[in-house]
């Protein structure tokens, strides 16, 4: 009885490790990775400059040189290795019972942290202006089609740039993200804003001024 109970034990801990392994990995890309997911991947960094290879859903040297050069520029752990939160990063959900909620919430988690960067301490309805920003980018044909192509796009926020994207987040900056994907548009259909007193860029300066909201200026 007592051999039964060691065997049945062997059996339930080798089954358990299985599981776990299995689990963790399928949510794990790195180097010699093949398939969908990592032309997923592939497709995502290219979009938003930082991957000028093929997409061909093999995750190669060239693949995990611009996986860390993303990691680096946004607040993860640059190993090269995509695992859960560099998908998130990067707006993938490739877990199998995935749903329009679930991609919902890393929106809203990402939404969430680019108006913390970019606006906390204006004012609450500049905060969801930004927010609106973001999506009205998202319908333009411009601009890429989802939030995270938005958020990433190269040179798009400063919050992305310095940082700021993964700074402590503000109870204020989550419901600006709310009211934003809830359709509240503050910022009068803008697709840029600036502070007058930070940037010297001429072209931002010359776009026509839809409204001031706080510091920042919301334009077309």
């Amino acid at each position: 009885m007592k051999k039964l109970y060691v065997i049945t034990w062997v059996l339930f801990m080798s089954y358990f490790a299985y599981f776990i392994t299995t689990n963790v990995n399928a949510q794990t890309y790195k180097y010699g990775s093949r398939g969908d997911v990592v032309k997923e991947i592939q497709t995502r960094l290219k979009r938003w400059g930082y991957y000028a290879g093929t997409v061909d859903g093999i995750y190669g040297y060239q693949t995990y040189l611009s996986v860390k050069n993303f990691q680096s520029k946004n607040g993860l752990i640059a190993d090269g290795v995509v695992g859960p939160k560099t998908l998130a990063a990067l707006g993938i959900n490739v877990s199998s019972s995935s749903s329009s909620s679930g991609n919902g919430s890393q929106n809203l988690d990402l939404m969430t942290r680019v108006i913390n960067g970019e606006a906390r301490g204006e004012p609450y309805i500049g905060q969801v202006a930004v927010g609106g920003v973001v999506l009205n980018r998202v319908r333009d044909p411009r601009f890429p089609s989802t939030i995270p192509g938005v958020v990433y796009q190269p040179g798009a926020f400063t919050a992305v740039a310095d940082g700021q994207i993964n700074a402590a987040v503000v109870d204020s900056s989550r419901k600006a993200a709310v009211d934003a994907l809830n359709g509240w548009d503050p910022s009068g259909g803008a697709i840029y804003y600036y502070n007058p007193e930070k940037t010297t860029n001429k072209w931002i300066l010359s776009r026509p001024v839809i409204k001031v909201i706080g510091k920042h200026i919301f334009c077309k």
